[in-house]
């Protein structure tokens, strides 16, 4: 419970300073004109990346000579490969994204650039593959993430999915959409369930004579609340709610892992990357650096990603927004954190 109100209270305090940052930094950019944030599109060969490492390697264990004798050897087979009609002048293309959530997966508003961006070059030999670490968080970002990766899906595209930390929650709902998922043997893989927590602080309020008032139209408009007290019915409601939800989930998954049991997995509980394979929500261990190198020998292979530049107020308003997020993810993951270490 302490260390609950501290971050409570470190929260709220990274809020007020927030706020007074705020208006500072209005006041500064106020007489300048806004810029749209400008974005670009970053394609990265791994092969290139790849032949790069091994190349530093080899020259440093290599004299001046053999490194000399080996670079002529592979001029030479490059030249051969490039003349012979036995050799397809087109290999197959894997597209790789990375995508590292937060509560809210924002990245999900680069990820959907970068879809559209490699579907409109992807041919029906090519490949996606995408690196994902994602402990979940809000249900309707997540699940906006989930259909932005079913577009892969439907455009007949192999899809492996990749997960060597964590693939949680809404992280497994994004999973689970793929034609396969890898994991590293330790990683942390599963928590199909709902959770909703707040603290309520009407009893203090009340001790300190501050009163709350909150007016709605409709029955069901507010349910639980922070300040006010909680009927009964409230609470009962909120659990229809999350169950309903747990429902939807549970369907989501099942509709995409056929194999699974779901009954047995879907009770909020998390399993490490060993377990998950024989509970079918993995289909093989292995880490996301063995898949790629391993794919070196029949595809290119190129990482797509968007860059964002922002101008001088994104930065400021930016920063400050993203203090206030880092905050409340803070607050809102120390219950999941918990359970991870």
């Amino acid at each position: 419970m302490s260390e609950f109100l501290f971050s409570y209270g470190l929260f709220i305090a990274k809020i007020i300073t927030g706020l007074i940052a705020l208006v500072f930094a209005v006041a500064i950019v106020s007489g300048s004109r806004k810029k749209e944030q400008a974005s670009s599109l970053k394609v990265t060969s791994l092969n290139d990346k790849y032949r790069e490492l091994k190349d530093t390697v080899t020259q440093s264990i290599l004299d001046k000579k053999q490194y000399k004798a080996l670079l002529k050897e592979r001029e030479k087979s490059a030249k051969k490969e490039k003349k012979s009609s036995r050799v397809s002048a087109v290999r197959p293309k894997l597209f790789v994204l990375d995508f590292e959530g937060d509560i809210r997966a924002s990245e999900v508003e680069t990820m959907r650039d970068e879809i559209t961006a490699l579907l409109s070059v992807a041919e029906p030999q090519d490949e996606v593959f995408m690196k994902l670490d994602n402990s979940g968080g809000v249900v309707h970002e997540h699940g906006l993430a989930a259909s932005q990766l079913q577009r892969i899906k439907d455009a007949k595209l192999n899809f492996t999915v990749s997960v060597d930390k964590v693939a949680a929650s809404g992280g497994y709902m994004m999973a689970c959409v793929a034609d396969k998922i890898i994991a590293a043997p330790f990683a942390i893989v599963g928590s199909i369930g709902v959770l909703a927590q707040l603290p309520n602080f009407n009893r203090l309020l009340d001790k300190v004579g501050v009163d709350w008032e909150q007016h709605t139209a409709g029955e069901y408009k507010r349910t639980v609340t922070m300040f006010g007290e909680n009927s009964d019915k409230e609470r009962e409601k909120l659990k229809l709610e999350l169950q309903e939800t747990h429902d939807l989930f549970r369907d989501f998954v099942s509709e995409n892992r056929a194999k699974l049991d779901i009954d047995k997995v879907s009770t909020g509980e998390h399993w490490y990357g060993k377990q998950a394979l024989e509970l079918n929500l993995v289909d093989e261990l292995l880490t996301s650096d063995e898949y790629l190198v391993k794919a070196l020998e029949e595809f290119d292979i190129y990482e797509i990603s968007i860059e964002v530049k922002q101008g001088l107020q994104d930065k400021l308003l930016g920063g400050l927004f993203s203090s206030a997020s880092r905050a409340a993810n803070e607050l809102a993951n120390l219950d999941n954190k918990s359970k991870y270490n």
